[in-house]
This record gives C-alpha cells, structure tokens and sequence, in this order.
C-alpha cells in the first residue's frame, strides 16, 4: 500500500494538498498530474501538461465536462 504524507496548503494553510492522476492520450496512466487544495474557497491547483506547470488555472465542475469517444 502506497503512502503519501499530507502536505498542507501554503496558500490558505487550511485545507491539504491532495494529488490527483489521470490519462495520457495514448491511455497510460499519468499519477500526481495535479496537485489541488481542498479547502473550496481557496482554489490554489498547480498542474503538469506536457511538461510546463500551471498554478492556479480556473477549476471547472466534472459534470460540464463531455467525455470524449475513445
């Protein structure tokens, strides 16, 4: 079982940070490919795309999003 030690947001200093993974275009799995805080009202998000780091993109609601045919 994998362990990850919480790391508290240095933003608000309220909520955790928590890493979330996803899919490659090609479907491999792509782990810690962002890194949100969960506290709601602070929104700090640092993300990894192709290798550059985005802080702090606007966080959309998943159910907007349409899932594309695979």
């Amino acid at each position: 079982m994998e362990h990850t030690a919480q790391l508290r947001c240095l933003k608000c200093k309220e909520g955790d940070l928590v890493p979330l993974s996803d899919y490659g275009s090609q479907g491999a799995a792509v782990h810690y490919k962002a890194w949100v805080c969960t506290n709601p009202d602070c929104g700090f998000n640092l993300k990894i795309r192709n290798g550059d780091i985005y802080l702090n993109e606007p966080i959309i609601a998943g159910g907007m999003h349409t899932a594309r045919p695979r």
